[in-house]
């Protein structure tokens, strides 16, 4: 008892009476349900042009939380859609950002990272300036229709990413 005197005498009480967890770093992550929007609206808004992709979304990590393969997509669609994610997530920019700068300032080393895909169709997810995920198209010929799809699909849970 004299030692939580003590405490609040310092302001240390209110800390240690709150529960462990309450005293954790928080943040947001990628639901199911909101990957699974994601990638069905961004795989429907291309199939409703024509073209046959496949969409990745990944968390925080790099995880994949959902990977769909459209009706006839080629089989190469789904590992490009993958890593056009992870660029997207890895730095924080759309991954045909990544390639223009590629393009005038080649990184070195950066594209040897496993699974970095300098090519147009990668999204970042964000809550504010927090990344929580990254969506990647694949399949529709040029990659600016790959990520105005993917763009499609983040539209799509725009409210919920606030």
């Amino acid at each position: 008892m004299k030692l939580l005197k003590v405490l609040a005498g310092i302001g240390l009480a209110a800390v240690i009476a709150k529960p462990a967890s309450a005293q954790l770093l928080n943040h947001k992550d990628l639901s199911l349900a909101t990957a699974l929007t994601i990638a069905t609206t961004a795989g429907e808004t291309c199939k409703s042009q024509g073209y046959r992709v496949s969409v990745a979304v990944v968390g925080r990590t790099g995880e994949i939380i959902v990977h769909l393969r459209g009706d006839d997509a080629s089989p190469h669609t789904i590992e490009n859609s993958q890593r056009k994610a992870f660029t997207a997530r890895t730095f924080r920019i759309s991954s045909g950002e990544f390639a223009q700068r590629v393009k005038d300032a080649p990184p070195g080393a950066a594209l040897w990272l496993t699974g970095i895909s300098a090519n147009p169709g990668g999204l970042p997810i964000k809550i504010g300036d927090e990344v929580i995920g990254a969506v990647g198209v694949s399949g529709a010929p040029g990659g600016d229709k790959d990520e105005a799809c993917a763009k499609a699909g983040l539209d799509k849970v725009a409210d919920q990413l606030k």
